[in-house]
């Protein structure tokens, strides 16, 4: 009787044992790594190049059409890191004590609207492009304001086409495969759209700015990733679009696999919004080169390698922006000092203040009033 209830518990022993071994990752090959950080650093560099290059556009439109750009002031630079300090630990305080399911319920809901409009931003040109010309392109104004005739405001004035609308299907799709499957390919595809545009449209107006802001999360990062496990847990634990991923064991089990590596979109962005400030400025010199923004680009590129071999030494999480910030605002200091620009680097503005822009002209006009005499007839008495 012995033997036979030994033979229910070791098909048991056996189920379970095959069960874990089907759900286990799969142990990182050296090929399969270097296939994931290749394509993380491929990844990461798309939207730095491509955004700074859509920035300038960017900055064109916004001074032929007269348009006030929000730029980042030098006290917004140094409170950022604090701002994302207290934010980082507040997810972790509710990851603590919440379900996570719930809080990543409502985020994924927040960064499928956020994910859809981000992509329908990058691939409108392109999917306008491809749609037949059959199909019309009619246009529309959607326009929604509040008051009077005198005192009417515009709330929504949104001009777009039957192309954006089959874009925005398009993007919808994505986003529904995203809800659905929290594909790594769909967040990959998120994560971009945000890297390029946070990339085109946030500014820095200019270098001490992004020294300030450099600096501050260069302090940050190495403090919640060395001093605490505060952003790994994070990281881990938060199902949104804010990084990218790829697998390592895709080799092993194709565009299912699990086991991936990470790179959040921050250590994109913020190096990349300080690249793009750099080749707005290349063009300001009117040399006809790009050597600040192509030397920091390739230092870039160093730096985030430099991250990358080091997680593979030591095996551990990495604050990539310990390695990303010396390389891009040491490159550059490096090429001005070479060049004899360090006076115009730090002088240059995106978009010179309103107190630069009109004492000039208010002087001059006073200046170069007339002086010239009238002539006076007298009529003489006869």
């Amino acid at each position: 009787m012995a033997e036979v209830d030994k033979i229910p518990s070791s098909l048991e022993d056996n189920l379970v044992h095959n069960a874990t071994n089907a759900t286990a990752k799969i142990p990182a090959t050296p090929e399969g790594m270097a296939v994931a950080y290749g394509s993380l650093l491929i990844m990461a560099l798309l939207p730095i190049f491509f955004g700074a290059f859509r920035s300038v556009k960017h900055q064109k439109e916004q001074k032929e059409s007269g348009e006030k750009p929000e730029t980042m002031t030098q006290k917004d630079a140094a409170m950022f890191p604090l701002i994302a300090s207290a934010a980082l630990f507040g997810l972790y305080v509710f990851f603590q004590t919440f379900s996570k399911e719930y809080i990543n319920l409502l985020v994924t809901g927040y960064f499928f609207f956020l994910g859809v409009l981000a992509l329908c931003h990058l691939m409108s040109p392109v999917i306008s492009s491809l749609v037949p010309a059959a199909i019309p392109n009619i246009p529309f104004h959607l326009r929604f304001s509040k008051g009077n005739d005198e005192d009417k405001t515009d709330v929504i004035d949104y001009k777009f086409t039957s192309h954006d609308i089959f874009c925005l299907i398009c993007c919808s799709v994505v986003g529904a495969w995203y809800l659905k499957e929290k594909h790594w390919i769909a967040n990959n595809l998120f994560g971009l759209a945000f890297a390029v545009n946070g990339v085109e449209l946030l500014h820095l107006n200019n270098v001490v700015t992004g020294c300030i802001l450099l600096g501050g999360l260069f302090v940050y990062d190495i403090f919640w990733v060395f001093g605490t496990n505060v952003m790994v847990f994070v990281a881990k634990s938060f199902e949104a679009p804010i990084k990218l991923v790829f697998p390592q064991d895709i080799l092993e089990k194709g565009i299912a696999a699990n086991n991936f590596a990470m790179l959040g979109l921050g250590d994109i962005v913020v190096p990349g919004i300080f690249i793009a400030l750099l080749l707005r400025f290349d063009n300001s010199l009117q040399r006809n080169s790009k050597t600040y923004f192509y030397s920091t680009f390739i230092a870039y590129i160093a730096g985030l390698a430099v991250t990358m071999f080091v997680m593979h030494v030591f095996k551990h999480a990495q604050p990539a922006l310990l390695y990303l910030v010396p390389a891009c605002l040491g490159t550059p200091m490096i090429v001005a000092i070479l060049k004899g620009d360090l006076t115009a680097l730090f002088q240059y503005e995106d978009h010179p203040s309103d107190e630069k822009s009109i004492k000039e002209p208010a002087n001059s006009e006073v200046t170069s009033a007339p002086t010239t005499k009238i002539p006076l007839k007298v009529k003489k008495d006869k």
